[in-house]
């Protein structure tokens, strides 16, 4: 068995990976323990309590909730949307700044912009390609020179 940490366990039931490890609300310090058929469960630290984004928010969509940074004044905020889904207020640019609805799929958050179908996808700061960001651990990235890092 292998055990996992909560951000990877987070994330996974974000994307719909493995629902097993997902019925519950994890606390930080939680790990997860996945056996070879990549079923998981959680195992409790009963030290610390649980963080919740708020008390609405989608299982799905909690991992993305709240704001995340780009470089040079870029940043992109993820909010729930009420009847589903989630609304992306982001500056991606110097001169380009907007709120945008997105879905929740496995792959990530997928939306449209300027007409054209993209995805912010979970990765590392060096999946950016930005500099700045390339020793974060918990970003979102759309493609290389763009992309959004927890603080």
């Amino acid at each position: 068995m292998i055990e996992r940490n909560l951000t990877a366990i987070a994330m996974a039931c974000a994307l719909g990976l493995s629902t097993a490890a997902c019925s519950g609300a994890p606390s930080a310090g939680d790990t997860a323990v996945v056996d070879a058929n990549g079923s998981a469960t959680m195992t409790a630290n009963a030290m610390t309590p649980a963080p919740v984004a708020s008390a609405t928010s989608s299982t799905a969509a909690a991992p993305y909730l709240g704001r995340w940074i780009g470089v040079e004044g870029m940043y992109l905020t993820v909010a729930d949307k009420p009847g589903g889904g989630v609304t992306l207020d982001m500056q991606w640019d110097l001169d380009n700044k907007g709120v945008f609805d997105g879905t929740i799929t496995p792959e990530g958050i997928a939306f449209t912009r300027n007409g054209k179908m993209l995805v912010l996808k979970p990765s590392d700061g060096a999946a950016t390609g930005l500099k700045y960001l390339a020793d974060k651990t918990t970003c979102l990235t759309v493609a290389a020179g763009e992309g959004y890092c927890r603080a």
